[in-house]
């Protein structure tokens, strides 16, 4: 069979992951003593947050369902173009240590870079994890005051687990509400059923926020939901769009809710959530943030937001009257927070990572019906540096224990790191392509540019687990389809637009489509039509504009879905027979005129 452009794009969902305020330190990181288990005792300082002010946030996002501790490498490539190029989140490596003041070969280190990952890694253990995470949750409750602290969680919760995917998120709302989350967002959320999105925020113990997503008017009318009791119909809401939370001292805080813009673009919205329409929405933000400060008067307005974190820097200089946005969805792993100027002041900015590594603690110092200064410290949840949380590690256990002998069947076993995140490939991801060609019989093949997907380090055996972090979502199913030479090139163009846009509004946060068989050459700097350049098979020959090629591929956004085999079940069969999984060549495309880019390190193609 043959496809156009447009019917590839939708097969394949490849848009789709305190200088102004007193006593601020923008580069402040680390803390102290906590007993440890494992391998040894944590670092000075690394879990003692020093009490600041009167409030204390603390900020979790893109978790992607993983309850027990794993490993995740971070990249080695994140550009940075335009006003972004040299400016976090595009700043990799020993760069990104030289910014933050990071010293080298230290935990921190391990936690925020790529470097010398394998070794550091083995050295310092896994990450995350929900019942290490329950364990520094409780910490800071006690230090700081349970009545002086807020639980947020950004989105992507719900999915990215062979659990959740089983569960249909319900594992994930419970450990949510034993960590006692009180506000969330969302994105991967709504890549259940509608009836099965709205069942979960129902069991959701905290609120879940969105200002930016509402019901159709042709469907208000009949609206079918006789229970979703969040549903306004003057305003067309389907969620709450904010929560006002009563701290102690009478400290009032308005959390509004920015759930991930283009969900029915890089997900299949019609099929999962027809009546939902999302967007940016950023003149109604700042509405909202009107509205809010006039009506309900509180001392300070924060957005948990899933953005991503250009977005959310150009929403912070858009949109007036927000002390700060929590963001997630790009999983930038941000050491210190950023302070964005914009007509009514300053707005910080943070970003918590993903995969449960990361614990934001934003503390504001608010007197007199304001802000008056901050101190923001991104810990590193290192799983064998804090106990874990006996009730969580009962729960988490209890919720797996249907699953466990399809989750820990042994695949084959790791030759190299397999990893996924980076803007044009990772050595799993590869893996996926490889399994795609030769179970397919394809010629090419191409997997979405996703950033979640655990790690697995060399020596490792390869479990369905992994393979289910790397793929499981609701939409698994893969196809061989043919495609011309011509067509290959307009999707890359069409992807790079995505990623390299100058405007953050047209970009949607993911990373590069990843390719298997296929060559190229790509200037990210370029305009849209421009950026890809000499393609070629793996052996050489030369795309064609008119000539069709076979395709695989898996993940369709496409209204329908397709009728090949689920793509976890495809990967499993290609490593049961590899039995060591070897990357043999990485199709990395060449790059063009980022030489120097602060965002790139340790690139070979």
């Amino acid at each position: 069979m043959s496809i156009n452009r447009r019917e590839f794009i939708q097969l394949m969902g490849m848009a789709a992951a305190a200088g102004m305020l007193p006593g601020c330190d923008n580069k402040s990181s680390g803390s102290a003593g906590v007993t440890t288990t494992g391998q040894g005792k944590a670092p000075e300082d690394m879990y003692h947050v020093p009490k600041f002010g009167n409030v204390t946030f603390m900020h979790m996002t893109d978790c992607h369902a993983q309850l027990k501790p794993v490993y995740f490498r971070e990249p080695n490539v994140n550009l940075g173009l335009h006003d972004a190029r040299g400016r976090p989140p595009h700043i990799v490596g020993n760069e990104l240590l030289d910014y933050y003041g990071i010293k080298p070969g230290t935990p921190e280190a391990h936690a925020f870079t790529y470097l010398n990952f394998a070794e550091a890694a083995e050295k310092y253990g896994k990450v995350g994890g929900f019942a290490h995470l329950q364990t520094l949750v409780k910490k800071l409750r006690a230090d700081h005051g349970a009545n002086r602290t807020l639980m947020m969680d950004g989105g992507d919760t719900w999915q990215g687990s062979g659990t959740a995917y089983w569960t249909r998120g319900k594992d994930m709302v419970g450990a949510c509400n034993l960590l006692g989350v009180d506000v969330m967002t969302g994105h991967w959320e709504f890549t259940y059923h509608d009836e099965e999105v709205i069942s979960n925020v129902k069991d959701f113990d905290g609120e879940f926020v969105c200002q930016n997503v509402r019901v159709k008017a042709e469907a208000s009318f009949d609206y079918k939901f006789e229970d979703f009791e969040h549903f306004d119909m003057n305003s067309l809401h389907a969620f709450k769009p904010y929560t006002i939370k009563e701290m102690e001292g009478g400290i009032r805080v308005a959390v509004i809710g920015q759930a991930f813009p283009y969900t029915p673009i890089a997900n299949p919205g019609d099929r999962f959530i027809p009546d939902w329409t999302f967007g940016i929405r950023d003149e109604a933000m700042q509405a909202m943030v009107d509205t809010v400060r006039e009506t309900e008067k509180p001392d300070a307005v924060v957005v948990i937001s899933h953005n991503g974190m250009d977005v959310d820097i150009k929403m912070a200089s858009q949109v007036s009257g927000i002390d700060a946005i929590f963001g997630g969805h790009t999983h930038d792993g941000m050491p210190g927070a950023m302070e964005v100027k914009n007509k009514g002041g300053t707005t910080l900015v943070t970003n918590a990572g993903s995969n449960g590594k990361f614990l934001g603690v934003m503390q504001f110092d608010i007197r007199n019906g304001k802000v008056q200064g901050y101190d923001y410290k991104l810990l590193p949840v290192f799983s064998n540096f804090l106990e874990p949380d006996q009730e969580m590690a009962k729960y988490i256990e209890e919720v797996r224990k249907p699953y466990l002998d399809t989750l820990n069947e042994e695949l084959a076993v790791a030759e190299d790191v397999l990893y996924r995140r980076g803007n044009f490939n990772g050595t799993f991801d590869q893996l996926i392509c490889d399994a795609l060609r030769e179970v397919g019989g394809a010629q090419i093949s191409f997997s979405p540019g996703f950033r979640w997907g655990t790690t697995v380090l060399p020596g490792q055996p390869i479990t369905m687990e992994h393979v289910l972090d790397q793929t499981c979502l609701t939409y698994p199913e893969t196809y061989v389809d043919n495609m011309s030479g011509e067509t290959i090139k307009l999707v890359l163009e069409d992807v790079a637009d995505n990623i390299f846009h100058e405007d953050p509004y047209r970009q949607q946060g993911g990373d590069m489509v990843r390719v298997g068989g296929l060559d190229y050459t790509i200037d990210p700097t370029a305009k849209m039509g421009n950026r890809i350049k000499e393609m070629s098979l793996d052996d050489g020959t030369k795309i064609e504009p008119d000539k069709e090629y076979s395709v695989a591929g898996w993940a369709s956004v496409s209204p329908n879905p397709r009728e090949g085999k689920d793509i976890w079940d495809v990967v499993a069969e290609y490593l049961r027979d590899q039995k060591v999984a070897t990357v043999k060549k990485l199709n990395t495309p060449k790059l063009v005129n980022v030489k120097g880019n602060p965002g790139l390190a340790d690139y070979n193609a």
